[in-house]
């Protein structure tokens, strides 16, 4: 279980490490949803995402292996750990599905971390990882299910929280759950926190429904940044113990989402990171009149090229 003071000391050992994030206040109208928005840019952390956060906490938790460390990523968490250990000045060894975005591939590979694709998905990605790990003594970073990466990932909530006073409501897309449960367990139930989730990959959603973390089938256009086939069991444990709301949205919602953050916004986001937009944008989510909500633009690892006037509505 992740907590606040979890969170403090993830801030304190990452500070200097991670940036602090802008958030934009945004007239909904502008993009066709009621109300008004405060819109937390995690697309400028660095690697564009905000996984670096928690692949610190874990990293700078004492002495590293010689054999460095390993991780298993749709792509965003893969770059975070990389670029962690190249700062650190270990070698990394990030394990990808053959799926993920050619974007994110390069970027593995230019941060210098050794890339191997396998499987369809990232769980096969995750358990060819696991083997590997055990094989080099590498230090494993999970990209949802430690609670070291899950307390730094909640430094966003305690970074919202100091950056917008008065928060009702905080939107956050949902993959395998680190991100929402280190922002729940900040919060601590003195925010709603909705778990926004597409509904090809509704790993919350059927946790939530059934009493505990079940696999799922995965599919859809956000499978690079939340394609985990099950919820982690720290971020199944949050949501019931906060009181986590999860809505679903449609992959037509998501690229509505993504084409009004630029359009309007100038905001280049992948399908994953426009997610929890598309609550709003979809009608999975209606604020109350006044209700004062903060939407988490988690990602920005994608190809713009399909964001110009030419592309396809």
């Amino acid at each position: 279980m992740v907590n606040r003071s979890d969170v403090e000391a993830a801030a304190a050992l990452v500070q200097g490490r991670v940036r602090e994030t802008p958030v934009i206040a945004v007239d909904g109208a502008d993009l066709g949803v009621p109300g008004q928005l405060s819109l937390k840019l995690e697309l400028h952390q660095h690697t564009g995402s905000f996984k670096p956060r928690g692949a610190f906490n874990r990293m700078l938790q004492g002495p590293l292996p010689p054999a460095g460390v390993i991780a298993a990523s749709g792509g965003n968490h893969g770059l975070a750990v990389a670029y962690a250990a190249r700062s650190l000045g270990v070698p990394a060894e990030v394990f990808v599905p053959v799926t993920s975005s050619p974007v994110k591939v390069q970027r593995l590979a230019g941060l210098g971390a050794q890339v191997r694709q396998v499987g369809q998905h990232y769980a096969e990605a995750l358990a060819a990882s696991t083997q590997r790990a055990d094989e080099t003594g590498a230090l494993v970073v999970h990209a949802y299910d430690q609670p070291e990466v899950v307390a730094g990932q909640g430094t966003v909530g305690r970074e919202l929280e100091r950056q917008v006073d008065g928060i009702d409501t905080v939107l956050v897309a949902v993959g395998g759950g680190g991100l929402v449960s280190g922002i729940a367990g900040w919060f601590d139930g003195s925010v709603r926190v909705v778990a926004v989730e597409p509904e090809q990959i509704p790993t919350l959603h059927s946790a939530l429904k059934v009493g505990g973390p079940v696999d799922i089938e995965v599919g859809g256009i956000a499978t690079d940044s939340l394609g985990a086939r099950r919820i982690g069991d720290i971020a199944f444990d949050t949501a019931r113990r906060t009181g986590v709301v999860s809505v679903l949205v449609s992959d037509e919602d998501l690229v509505r989402a993504r084409r009004l953050l630029w359009s309007e916004l100038r905001v280049a986001a992948e399908f994953g990171g426009a997610a929890a937009l598309a609550a709003l944008v979809g009608g999975a989510y209606v604020p109350r009149a006044g209700e004062r909500v903060a939407v988490i633009v988690c990602g920005g690892n994608t190809d713009p090229s399909d964001l110009g006037p030419a592309a396809p509505h």
